[in-house]
């Protein structure tokens, strides 16, 4: 007789591979199930893409459940093939050219005070989608100005200066994450450059003093403390406001195999390093992701600028 096979042969434990059993200090929440499928329905009747959904976050019934979702813009599909990512990789289809009002349109509906607006990486544009960016920042503005807007965007590696036309359009942050410490780069993240990352984020705050800029690394993947604490030197140097730490979440067997799971105190003690070094903000926690609170979080960020300075 034929074995029955398994319903998700992807799930199945790995003996090369495996996935670790989740610590009771990984649990998301739900806090209310009719605006959580307001937000659903929000998405689904504009046809949108979000983060939440494609990247498998942890966070999503908290972070839905208070109208809060992360939109990525530019298709489902990436052109590369991070090790980390759950985000499917392949030959994106055309720009929908009707994204930025659809966006636009959503976060009206949602009545968003603090947007966050991602995508995937399209190195198959020439600017690497960033004039699309744009527009979508631009339009969502024009329809919504009271809403502050966070943008999440690509290394846009090999694409000049493209990122500066996602800064004309002004956003109030700029995120781009660094992801984890330059030894993994090869293995984690082998499209992109830390030092160019690096960069990036650099020139993003030379070009606007104004904006607060953000990045984030994931732990759990192999890296040392002290690699850790070099990067978060590292980004100070490149004058970055704020640093996101979370504990990464190995979506897979076919993906970059989970090292360990980081115990609630040791990112307090991450978070308290951190601070030291100088961000204005530091949000250090299992669950913490680049758009996790980001509103609540901006507020914090203009609170501490004024303090600081």
């Amino acid at each position: 007789m034929d074995k029955i096979k398994p319903r998700h042969p992807e799930k199945v434990r790995n003996p090369i591979n495996p996935i670790k059993k989740k610590p009771e200090w990984i649990r998301s929440k739900l806090t209310d199930s009719k605006e959580f499928f307001l937000t659903k329905t929000v998405v689904n009747k504009n046809n949108l893409v979000t983060v939440c959904q494609e990247a498998n976050c942890p966070n999503i019934t908290e972070c839905w459940s208070k109208r809060h979702a992360t939109f990525m813009i530019m298709g489902d599909t990436c052109t590369r093939a991070c090790a980390f990512c759950d985000v499917k990789t392949g030959k994106p289809e055309k720009l929908d050219r009707f994204e930025p009002i659809k966006i636009a349109n959503a976060v009206k509906k949602l009545n968003l005070k603090h947007v966050v607006i991602t995508s995937v990486d399209r190195d198959d544009l020439p600017d690497g989608g960033s004039t699309h960016f744009k527009e979508v920042v631009e339009i969502t503005r024009k329809k919504n100005p009271n809403t502050t807007i966070e943008v999440l965007t690509p290394d846009f590696l090999r694409k000049g200066d493209s990122y500066k036309i996602i800064l004309s359009a002004n956003p109030d942050v700029f995120n781009h994450n660094i992801e984890t410490v330059p030894r993994l780069y090869v293995k984690v993240r082998p499209g992109a450059r830390y030092f160019a990352s690096l960069e990036l984020l650099k020139n993003a705050k030379k070009n606007n003093k104004k904006v607060f800029t953000k990045s984030g690394i994931m732990v759990g993947l192999g890296e040392e403390k002290e690699e850790i604490i070099q990067v978060m030197d590292d980004l100070r140097s490149a004058d970055v406001d704020f640093i996101t730490i979370g504990q990464y979440l190995q979506p897979s067997v076919k993906h970059h195999p989970l090292n360990k799971y980081y115990h609630p105190d040791e990112f307090k003690e991450l978070e308290i390093i951190a601070k030291s070094k100088g961000f204005l903000l530091v949000s250090s926690s299992p669950l913490t992701r680049s758009s996790y609170h980001a509103d609540e979080d901006f507020a914090k960020l203009k609170k501490n600028r004024i303090n600081f300075y």
